[in-house]
């Protein structure tokens, strides 16, 4: 039986690198009518070419997420990530809004954030919180993602080339559409 749309309160939008799920989720940003916290993720490049990635909070908090020449005990493919900003910059934006936004963003739940147990914690505190949730989550299998995407109330959806220009507008419908 399908879910009714009002008890998706938690969506994760997922598809393959380079797809468009921040740009979803930020033309989402750009027109949900409430509150709004949690942070984006942007890659970092050097001639033309990645060397890291930045995570940027709606309120304007700036951090390196990962980076090539950042020493680190926790390394996801050659890039090192950097868990003090994630977890002072990111993971607090993500507490900030489930204390004080309508909507908490969280861009993404993938390899290099979930080195973070804090960050773990707080994406699940996220999602059992009253606060609608919306993230982008790596296709990967990894054990922490099937469980958050076996959830009875997340929505998966998929970004293709085909539905990137209007997702958002579902998304809107779907936020728009919980009591």
């Amino acid at each position: 039986m399908e879910k009714n749309n009002k008890y998706y309160k938690n969506i994760l939008i997922t598809g393959r690198p380079g797809i468009g799920k921040t740009s979803v989720i930020l033309k989402v940003v750009q027109q949900f009518p409430g509150r709004m916290g949690g942070f984006i993720t942007g890659e970092i490049k050097r001639s033309g070419k990645r060397v890291g990635f930045e995570l940027e909070t709606l309120d304007g908090k700036k951090g390196i997420l990962a980076h090539i020449s950042i020493k680190s005990p926790y390394k996801v493919s050659k890039y090192g990530v950097n868990i003090e900003d994630l977890e002072k910059i990111g993971v607090k934006s993500i507490e900030n809004a489930i204390i004080d936004c309508d909507l908490i963003v969280i861009d993404e739940i993938g390899k290099m954030e979930l080195v973070s147990p804090h960050f773990k914690y707080t994406v699940l505190e996220a999602l059992n919180s009253d606060v609608k949730v919306l993230a982008t989550i790596t296709l990967s299998n990894l054990p922490f993602v099937i469980k958050i995407k076996n959830r009875k109330d997340v929505k998966i959806l998929e970004v293709t080339i085909k539905n990137r220009e209007y997702l958002h507008k579902e998304i809107l419908d779907i936020f728009s559409s919980i009591y």
